[in-house]
């Protein structure tokens, strides 16, 4: 199921600040009702000071301007977030590669990274770690070339099944004569979510939610 969500932050911050500019609004009416009924009771012979009066009359303006550029600021964000929310729909059923070594396992679909690697590797040892630090899997594998792909469908070192959840490989490369190959890791895997929340959007790929600004390459389209 793909779904594409409008999470309500920059909604709730805009309702707040109306809120407020109402509050402050009222506020306002009830401090001229007063000095003006004070104006018309005040002594002739004993006229009040007007200063401190002035005083937070510039206040109130000061503070209701605040409030109303708030609200301005407020709506261009909630513009931004659902321009950026459109754009990103069009991402749903793509493959994503991701700048990060972090992949989510979810049900099926194992997590999947991308390596790419400075000269041609023959071997790569994986370790998977979940998100408390703890090993689930340690395996070698062969590998050719410069880039490829690495997968772990969830078995882990004593022969269970992990969890769903995201998972975080670390990878040493190595060329035919075994010395160590500098590598560059990335996770791959379909986008079947989109969300936005206080102007972020953010992708959910196999189970995990990760910001577009990850994004470093597309894939194929939906089947």
């Amino acid at each position: 199921m793909t779904t594409t969500t409008a999470v309500t932050g920059t909604t709730t911050a805009a309702t707040g600040t109306a809120t407020t500019l109402s509050k402050v609004g009222a506020d306002f009416d009830m401090f001229l009702k007063l000095l003006v009924t004070q104006m018309q009771n005040q002594d002739p012979l004993k006229p009040m000071d007007s200063t401190e009066y002035t005083q937070q009359l510039a206040q109130y303006s000061q503070v209701e301007q605040t409030v109303k550029q708030t609200t301005a600021l407020n709506d261009i964000l909630s513009q931004l977030s659902t321009q950026s929310l459109t754009q990103a729909n069009a991402l749903i059923g793509r493959e994503v590669e991701l700048d990060s070594n972090v992949a989510g396992l979810a049900g099926q679909s194992a997590a999947q990274w991308g390596y790419q690697s400075s000269r041609a590797v023959a071997t790569i040892e994986m370790t998977v770690k979940d998100a408390s630090g703890v090993t689930m899997s340690t395996q070698t594998v062969e590998a050719s070339g410069t880039a490829g792909r690495l997968a772990w469908d969830g078995t882990t070192k004593s022969g269970g099944t992990a969890k769903d959840g995201g998972y975080t490989l670390s990878a040493v490369g190595r060329d035919a004569f075994g010395v160590e190959v500098p590598m560059t890791l990335t996770s791959v895997g379909k986008v079947s979510t989109v969300e936005a929340k206080a102007g972020l959007v953010t992708l959910g790929v196999n189970g995990l939610q990760v910001p577009m600004t990850r994004l470093i390459r597309l894939g194929d389209g939906a089947e």
